[in-house]
């Protein structure tokens, strides 16, 4: 676990909005709570030796590239080119002094480059040697995702660094390990690196893929055109290298009496995390958020408060950031939020709705009867199809989710977008309907 001083961290900042008044007998507070964190790297930077690192360049960090080489990689023959050369890419990309190690994946792990069970540092030589080795990935075999975060997992966790990071490279279904297994690889990775992960072509199971990048706390999409992931990668790995501080967590603490109904990440996508809580002791959970660099996110914090008179008014949850140190102690990050309840008689006050919670209790859905719409269409049931994408058209159009809007454009015909009166289209390209659900958790911020 990294341990920072004060000095080094990028300076984070917590924004709470909410409506705090409740009408009698009220027990439901919602609230936004933004987290933003600015200023990093340009005060040294935050990492466990600070020996290692010559200031200015970012914390020592460590990555780990995943690629496909089962033998589908092969058809068409330019998706093994195409992953080939975003891997090259990405090795580009990788900032001097980074520890780095490039897998190849099938049925088992294999050690592409440096091997040895090690990782390699990062200069031109260690780059120009890992290109060379890559030449050598040809397609052959089976696919099991597991495997090659466990290895991913050995490699990363040989370096003392701050920051481990993953990308994960599939083109098909994980269909040479159970589900079971790749779920139990998942939970033995969770929180020890986070991990993106891509899916190309059109033969890749999109809940596989975004549920390894759910689980590892990274980001997810379809790269339909094997052409594409040079730029793809390339940003990927740029992002990775923005990271400064690993492993914050979202602390929440309520009084006596009081309980997160859920806690979910609501931009920039909507994460579910009122399951992944640890206890922090009383009355305090922490929720991970995983990586940061310079960057903002918004939480949907849900709090059951006990009753109380009119007039009466409580701390309903205190919200605070800090990075668990795995001996039970946490160092906290400075910024806190307070979420209120009052109780109040003024039915204007108590009844109406803060913008920024209605407008993610609407991207939410929208994530949701995407998700519902796609599997009613999958399943043959056209109405609730209809229903479902229809609803998802009337929340993107009124949200002002523009690229949202256009995906479900690709798979439904629309008649009235502020009505959601739509018709499924007859015939929809693999692709379009793959990247409507890959994406469909990307939401748009609150126009403050």
């Amino acid at each position: 676990m990294a341990n920072f001083s004060k000095s080094n961290v990028p300076q984070f900042s917590v924004d709470v909005y909410q409506n705090e008044y409740l009408p009698e007998g009220g027990r439901e507070v919602n609230a936004i709570v933004t987290v933003t964190s600015t200023g990093g790297g340009t005060v040294g930077s935050a990492v466990a030796a600070p020996h290692l690192y010559t200031p200015g360049e970012g914390p020592d960090a460590a990555v780990a590239i995943m690629v496909d080489c089962s033998g589908s990689m092969d058809y068409p023959p330019t998706k093994m080119r195409g992953a080939r050369d975003a891997t090259a890419a990405a090795i580009d990309a990788v900032r001097d002094g980074v520890h780095f190690a490039v897998i190849g994946g099938t049925h088992v792990a294999k050690e592409v480059y440096p091997g040895g069970g090690r990782l390699a540092v990062a200069d031109a030589q260690t780059r120009d040697q890992a290109k060379q080795a890559l030449r050598k990935l040809s397609a052959g075999g089976g696919t099991a995702i597991g495997t090659w975060l466990r290895l991913a997992d050995r490699l990363l966790s040989s370096a003392d660094v701050a920051i481990r990071h993953g990308i994960v490279l599939t083109d098909g279904r994980n269909e040479h390990e159970s589900p079971e297994d790749l779920k139990a690889a998942l939970e033995a990775c969770a929180g020890r690196f986070t991990a993106d992960a891509r899916g190309v072509g059109t033969d890749w199971e999109v809940k596989e893929v975004t549920g390894i990048a759910s689980a590892l706390l990274g980001t997810s999409d379809i790269v339909a055109d094997p052409a594409g992931l040079s730029a793809d990668f390339t940003q990927m790995m740029e992002t990775a290298m923005g990271k400064e501080v690993a492993d914050v967590a979202l602390r929440l603490w309520t009084p006596v009496g009081t309980s997160i109904k859920f806690v979910k990440q609501v931009a920039p996508t909507v994460e579910e995390l009122t399951d992944r809580r640890t206890e922090a002791g009383p009355r305090a959970g922490d929720y991970p958020t995983g990586s940061w660099g310079d960057e903002s996110r918004d939480y949907h914090v849900c709090v059951e408060v006990p009753e109380a008179d009119l007039g009466q008014e409580m701390l309903a949850a205190r919200v605070s950031l800090v990075i668990p140190q795995g001996d039970g102690t946490a160092q906290t990050l400075g910024a806190q939020g307070l979420v209120r309840a009052v109780w109040t008689d003024d039915m204007a006050a108590s009844t109406s709705i803060n913008p920024q919670v209605a407008h993610y209790t609407g991207q939410a859905e929208l994530a949701q009867v995407i998700q519902q719409g796609l599997d009613a269409r999958k399943a043959g049931d056209v109405d609730g199809a209809t229903a479902k994408l229809g609803r998802a058209v009337q929340l993107a159009s009124a949200s002002g989710n523009a690229d949202t809007a256009k995906l479900l454009s690709k798979v439904v015909d629309v008649v009235d977008a502020a009505a959601g009166t739509v018709r499924l289209k007859a015939k929809v390209a693999e692709a379009d309907e793959m990247t409507l659900e890959t994406r469909s958790t990307k939401t748009v911020r609150v126009k403050k």
